[in-house]
């Protein structure tokens, strides 16, 4: 059902959906312009925009993308993938040759707000090309394989890859998934706890009609995971509800299989190393 908007900026806002099937269409130079002008026109601290994006068109490059980022094979066909970079490599340039005092690269909070400005600047860009009738899709998973991208667009020191953006033309219509509502997630004045009745009802809202189907390999992982996370009785907890449901529901599904509770919170330490190898020393202390 179509809503009346008051304009087309707030109905390309509400109407947002990812897209994974690319059609072949060329995306046109001016039109590529446009979108990639809206992006450098986001906010940025001191205006100094900490970024860069490499765009991406070749096919090697991206089917080489795709096979890294967990084999999402949609990278391989999106005409145009852009990957958005923390960029203090430039900025240290232009300071060393203006004789300026640096060490950006050892502060957090430079390189918090870097991040920032480089996923606003990214998102213009998404609302930007999709206003032009194209579809997007985020890989966050670039994050698994820092190392093979830093390598692969030969990044120097102090930039650091944050996210992928897919851009091409839908092959399909796209429809926006349920959100959870504005009277859920802003909180006036001071945050509101909710009590576990409203907690249930507003995500059962959200997700009624996805449920999972409950198979052996599912519930495997799902098992080995709570084990892992929590402990034995946990994951006899959580198998236990699962059977008498007669379905897996979608906080299990999220933190169980897709985005495993046990998995993501290793790792830790490597990401610190990684970040020392790109150039970013934020945990080192200093004067």
């Amino acid at each position: 059902m179509k809503k009346n908007y008051p304009n087309e900026t707030i109905r390309v806002l509400h109407e947002h959906a990812s897209c994974r099937n690319f059609s072949d269409k060329k995306i046109e130079p001016d039109v590529l312009r446009y979108i990639l002008e809206s992006g450098i026109h986001g906010p940025t601290g001191g205006n100094l925009q900490p970024y860069s994006i490499i765009k991406i068109e070749e096919k090697d490059k991206k089917e080489k993308l795709a096979e890294l980022c967990e084999e999402q094979s949609f990278i391989a066909k999106a005409p145009i993938d852009l990957l958005f970079c923390i960029d203090l490599h430039r900025l240290k340039r232009w300071a060393e040759l203006e004789s300026a005092p640096f060490t950006a690269t050892d502060s957090f909070r430079h390189f918090w707000i870097a991040f920032q400005d480089t996923v606003i600047c990214a998102q213009n860009i998404c609302v930007a090309a999709e206003s032009l009738g194209l579809g997007t899709v985020y890989i966050g998973s670039v994050l698994e394989c820092l190392k093979e991208i830093k390598e692969m667009f030969q990044l120097p020191d102090a930039v650091f890859p944050v996210v992928l953006l897919c851009m091409g033309y839908p092959e399909r219509e796209l429809h926006p998934q349920k959100k959870l509502g504005v009277d859920v997630v802003v909180h006036s004045e001071k945050y509101r706890e909710m009590d576990d009745k409203e907690i249930l009802e507003v995500f059962n809202e959200k997700y009624s009609e996805r449920k999972l189907e409950i198979t052996e390999k599912r519930l495997r992982m799902i098992e080995e995971t709570c084990r892992k996370a929590h402990g034995e009785k946990f994951a006899e907890k959580c198998i236990e509800k699962i059977k008498e449901n007669g379905y897996i529901n979608m906080a299990q599904y999220y933190f169980g299989v897709h985005y495993r509770a046990d998995q993501m919170k290793t790792g830790n330490d490597l990401y610190l190393q990684l970040m020392e190898e790109f150039g970013f020393r934020l945990f080192k202390g200093g004067v």
